[in-house]
């Protein structure tokens, strides 16, 4: 087995080895990563907040749910494709690996470049709509008017990581988000403070980042993973597999599409409140982003895992491999939460400097009632993403569903009751409305799994 990956390149067979062990040592990569990813977001709010203010802190923070609106689909729909690629893999399917590069190279551009353009000709009217503060509407728009104009760098990013992760290889794209973000953190200085690009020139060093990230990630593609190089040959029309890489891949999105209408309703709520509370969520979202990776982490590493062992039919390994990552995941979820809840004030007050107490006051109190529903969210992700890397779309779809209802119900309700409580309760009420459907579905595919496996018995 070794020969056949050197022979492939960089590549890691999830199919042979201890379940908990390969799962394990596949996070360790990807939550680097994924933390990387997030730090993108927390260095643009530390710097934004440090150098330029509150009020253009509270700017860059109100367009994260609409970041999610639109960058949420893309990257939601690219991760369902290379669950397909995963699964070749897995059944040995070398000219199928290939086709599949294809197919999610062209539903990708062809994705982003539409979101693209809806995004920058709408994002005006979608900030009022958001209800949007006056005093910083502008400041929000030139931000994200130019991240939406380089939406497609951050898609074809995602996808080129996906597609080696499907293969196992969950350090490179890691070593990659490291790199992007060591550039983004010398350009953004040089924008914002030398340059006096303010916040546009945020938003700018951070595209020109993504762009770099391509050219190293597509480089390292070319010269160690062969399984991933396109021949001429590759280059035709499926339907079949089209229609399979779509029946994953949309409802992926999709599912990413309705988590994030529900934040944006929370965030219209949240903007009735103030500057102060739009300020505050910005900042102790940036930690909460960063605290619930190790959980998101070990989700992307089961989905890789039962997509690989789906292929290769070893549905014993499936089962074993998920009761494993849960004890992993929920014993982090459980250390992350005593971190915020212990140390989240002392983080707050990095973006914001002494003498902002109400800000602090109220990212402590979002931390520390996120942190008390970590558990729930890491089992959300586990029951989620196995069920998508066995193919499965319907039920994640209807749990993302759920997540835009309970979501809705805490803007509507909660906050003109509870005010800035009722926007901290909005994410718990979403994942475990999220979480009962994908426990019942996993719990019924469990047993057919189980079945098959007898069956190849």
């Amino acid at each position: 087995m070794e020969e056949e990956n050197k022979e492939h390149g960089a590549v890691k067979d999830l199919t042979v080895g201890e379940p908990a062990k390969l799962i394990f040592y596949f996070t360790l990569p990807l939550l680097a990563g994924n933390v990387f990813q997030q730090l993108f977001g927390f260095v643009d709010t530390l710097i934004v907040g440090r150098f330029l203010g509150v009020e253009a802190l509270a700017a860059v923070g109100c367009t994260g749910s609409l970041m999610f609106l639109m960058l949420g689909f893309v990257m939601g729909a690219t991760s369902g494709f290379s669950i397909y690629t995963g699964q070749r893999f897995g059944a040995k399917d070398f000219d199928g690996i290939r086709y599949s590069v294809v197919v999610c190279t062209v539903l990708a551009l062809i994705m982003s470049v539409i979101m693209s353009i809806i995004g920058v000709t709408f994002c005006r009217e979608l900030l009022e709509l958001m209800q949007t503060p006056p005093e910083i509407i502008d400041s929000a728009y030139d931000f994200i008017v130019i991240i939406y104009g380089g939406v497609t760098g951050f898609i074809m990013l995602q996808m080129q990581s996906n597609l080696l992760r499907a293969l196992g290889d969950s350090k490179m794209p890691t070593f990659i988000q490291a790199t992007t973000l060591c550039i983004n953190i010398a350009l953004e200085p040089v924008a914002i403070i030398i340059l006096e690009l303010g916040i546009p020139g945020a938003a700018a060093a951070t595209i020109l980042s993504i762009i770099i990230g391509n050219i190293i990630c597509f480089a390292y593609i070319r010269s160690k993973v062969p399984l991933l190089h396109v021949r001429r040959e590759d280059w035709h029309f499926d339907k079949k597999v089209i229609i399979e890489h779509l029946k994953i891949g949309l409802p992926m999105g999709f599912q990413s599409s309705i988590i994030a209408i529900g934040a944006v309703v929370v965030q219209m709520a949240l903007n009735g409140l103030g500057p102060i509370a739009v300020a505050s969520f910005a900042a102790s979202m940036r930690v909460d982003s960063i605290a619930v990776m190790p959980m998101m982490s070990f989700g992307v590493a089961i989905a890789a895992y039962t997509a690989q062992n789906f292929g290769a039919k070893r549905f014993d390994r499936i089962n074993d491999g998920v009761k494993k990552t849960i004890w992993m995941s929920c014993s982090f979820s459980v250390v992350a939460a005593l971190f915020n809840i212990f140390f989240g004030s002392e983080i707050i007050k990095l973006f914001v400097g002494e003498g902002q107490e109400q800000i602090i006051e109220y990212g402590q109190l979002f931390l520390t009632v996120n942190g008390l529903a970590y558990w729930i969210m890491a089992l959300l992700f586990i029951f989620r993403f196995t069920l998508q890397g066995l193919g499965e779309s319907v039920v994640p779809t209807i749990a993302g569903a759920m997540e835009l209802i309970m979501r809705i119900a805490a803007a509507i309700f909660l906050v003109d009751w509870l005010g800035y409580l009722g926007v901290c309760l909005a994410a718990p009420m979403a994942w475990l409305g999220g979480c009962i459907p994908l426990a019942i579905a996993f719990f019924m595919t469990r047993r057919k799994i189980m079945r098959l496996y007898e069956e190849e018995d």
